[in-house]
C-alpha cells in the first residue's frame, strides 16, 4: 500500500470515519473516469484543484463537483491572492500528493480550502485516496468538515 493511500486512511479513521477504499483497475485520473468507475453521476466526484497563491507561494485546495470547473478569476477573488499554477513538485511538496491522486484530507501541510456547495446536493460523494487509482465515498458534509473547506462561489 503505497504512503499517500496509508495517510489518507489513517486521516480518516482518526477522525472517526469508517469509509471504504475502493481500487478501479481502469484508474480515476479524470472524474469523468472516476464517475464511470464507481457508477455514479459525475457531480459527485469530489475533484481536489490545487493551485499557486502567488503572494505566499502556498498551495490552496478547491474542492469541486465533477463536472464544474474552476473559474481562476473567481478562484483568486475567493482566495484573495493571485492564484497560479501548481507544479507537481510544490504539489507533492504541500499536500504529499501526485497529480491524478490528491484527496481532499490526509494532506502533509495544512492548506486553505474552499469547496463547491454543489457537493452538497448528494447523499455520497467520491474523493481520490490518494492516488490515480483509489477513490473512497463519504457524505460530503463530512467531506467539506474534514477538509476545513469553506463554501464558496469559484465555479464558471
Amino acid at each position: 500500500m503505497s504512503k499517500s493511500l496509508r495517510r489518507v486512511r489513517r486521516a480518516l479513521e482518526e477522525a472517526g470515519v469508517a469509509v471504504e477504499v475502493l481500487e478501479m483497475s481502469d484508474g480515476t485520473r479524470t472524474a469523468a473516469d472516476a464517475a464511470q468507475a464507481a457508477g455514479c453521476h459525475l457531480d459527485q466526484i469530489a475533484k481536489s484543484i490545487i493551485f499557486r497563491d502567488e503572494d505566499s507561494g502556498e498551495a490552496v485546495l478547491f474542492v469541486t463537483a465533477g463536472g464544474n470547473r474552476v473559474d481562476d478569476r473567481q478562484a483568486s477573488a475567493v482566495a484573495g491572492a493571485p492564484l497560479g499554477k501548481a507544479d507537481a513538485g510544490l504539489i507533492r511538496s504541500q499536500t504529499g500528493f501526485a497529480i491524478g491522486g490528491v484527496s481532499p484530507v490526509g494532506h502533509l501541510s495544512p492548506i486553505k480550502a474552499w469547496y463547491d456547495p454543489r457537493l452538497l446536493d448528494f447523499d455520497v460523494v467520491y474523493a481520490a485516496a490518494g492516488t490515480p487509482r483509489h477513490i473512497f465515498a463519504i457524505d460530503p458534509k463530512v467531506l467539506v468538515r474534514l477538509a476545513g473547506a469553506a463554501p464558496a462561489d469559484f465555479t464558471g
